[in-house]
């Protein structure tokens, strides 16, 4: 829920914020920079939980917790790429990808409890997964073709 606050309050505020500087409200820049700070943020997680983020993905999947660093990574790479007009329509392409490949991740974690902040099977479950988290990946979906694509 950390990204979803962050994401929504980065985007009240960016409107605000351009309003006030430029006497008008500016929702594409709002919704782009929403968009790349609630990235950085959860790219943080890939590097702070590393080893239980690994946890989200089946024990068959080769290199987890390099694939979770790798990830955040791409996410600091998609928040600087939706700013670079040469680059922008494309780094919103493969976000729209990237949110739907890692949604099997967040399925399995949701299936299997996994808390990736402490490692322990406490999870929030699949309520959790079918009330927030894929709505919240479909918002991610529409945001990203709306403020970074289209």
């Amino acid at each position: 829920m950390k990204p979803f606050f962050i994401f929504i309050s980065s985007f009240l505020i960016t409107l605000l914020g351009t309003l006030i500087v430029s006497r008008e409200i500016d929702p594409i820049f709002s919704g782009r920079l929403a968009l790349a700070v609630m990235l950085i943020f959860t790219s943080i997680g890939h590097f702070k939980y590393e080893k239980t983020m690994a946890m989200m993905l089946p024990h068959f999947v080769p290199k987890r917790q390099l694939i979770i660093l790798l990830t955040g990574l791409i996410e600091i790479a998609a928040a600087v790429g939706i700013f670079i007009p040469q680059i922008q329509k494309i780094t919103g392409i493969l976000l729209i990808l990237f949110f739907i490949l890692i949604l099997p991740a967040n399925i399995f974690a949701s299936l299997h409890n996994i808390n990736f902040e402490t490692g322990n099977r406490d999870g929030k479950g699949m309520s959790y997964l079918y009330f927030f988290r894929i709505p919240f990946q479909i918002l991610l979906i529409i945001w990203t073709f709306i403020f970074v694509v289209r």
